[in-house]
C-alpha cells in the first residue's frame, strides 16, 4: 500500500531548471494589502504562504528568492496584519500572509484579519496553491488546524511545507511525520505530498521552486 502524504521527491533536471529560472529573475515587493479592494489585478497565477508565528516563513521566502531582506518578520507579535504581495518576474505573484497564532494580538485585530483572510482565500480566483508552513519539530498544532479547515471551506488546495527540518532530531522524525500525515487525512483540500525544507541547509528549496514554477 502506498504511503499517504509522502515526502516530495527531488524534481527532474528540467523541472528543477524551470524553478531555478523563475526564482533567478527579478523578485520585488509590490504592496501590502489591508482590504480586498487593495488587491492587485488578478492577471497572473499566485501562490500564498501561511504559517504560525516563528515558523520561519520569512526566512523560507528569502531562501526561495535568494534575497535575505525581501520578506521581513515583525518583532512585535500580531503587528503585521497585511497581505504582502511580491512579483515573481512578470508571470507570478508570491503572497506572504501574516503569521497567525499570536495570543498577544488584540481581539479586534484578530477578527479583522480573519475576515480579510477568509475573503482572500474564497475570492481570489488566481490563487493556485496555499503553502502552509509547519515547524518540523512540533508538527501540526491546534492553531494550524484552524487555517487548514478554512482552506478546506474555501476549496483552496494547500500543501504542507515542513520548516527547520535540520533542527529535527533523527529519532523524532518518524513520529512527527506520522502525526502530520494523520492530521492531513481529515482535510480534503490537502495536496497529497509534503515538502521538507531547511532554509539553513537549502534542503527542499529546489523542490519547492519547481513545484511553484509548474503551477499555471
Amino acid at each position: 500500500m502506498s504511503l499517504r502524504f509522502p515526502l516530495a521527491e527531488l524534481p527532474d533536471p528540467a523541472a528543477a531548471e524551470m524553478g531555478r529560472k523563475l526564482f533567478a529573475g527579478p523578485t520585488d515587493f509590490l504592496k501590502g494589502v489591508v482590504a480586498m479592494d487593495g488587491l492587485p489585478p488578478a492577471d497572473r497565477p499566485e501562490v500564498c504562504f501561511a504559517g504560525r508565528s516563528n515558523v520561519g516563513k520569512s526566512t523560507l521566502i528569502n531562501a526561495l528568492t535568494g534575497r535575505k531582506g525581501l520578506a521581513r518578520a515583525s518583532n512585535t507579535p500580531g503587528r503585521t496584519q497585511e497581505i504582502n504581495y511580491f512579483t515573481l518576474g512578470e508571470s507570478r505573484y508570491l503572497v506572504d500572509l501574516p503569521g497567525y497564532g499570536y495570543a498577544e494580538a488584540p481581539l479586534p485585530v484578530v477578527r479583522k484579519w480573519q475576515r480579510l483572510l477568509k475573503a482572500y482565500l474564497s475570492g481570489r480566483q488566481t490563487l493556485r496553491r496555499a503553502f502552509v508552513l509547519i515547524d518540523a519539530r512540533h508538527g501540526i498544532k491546534k492553531v494550524d488546524e484552524e487555517i487548514l479547515s478554512l482552506l478546506d471551506q474555501a476549496a483552496v488546495t494547500f500543501q504542507v511545507v515542513l520548516t527547520k527540518a535540520d533542527k529535527l532530531k533523527t529519532r523524532d522524525r518518524d513520529a512527527v511525520l506520522a502525526q502530520v500525515r494523520a492530521a492531513l487525512c481529515d482535510h480534503p483540500a490537502a495536496f497529497p505530498e509534503i515538502v521538507e525544507t531547511s532554509a539553513e541547509t537549502g534542503d527542499g528549496i529546489v523542490t519547492l521552486r519547481a513545484i511553484i514554477a509548474a503551477l499555471e
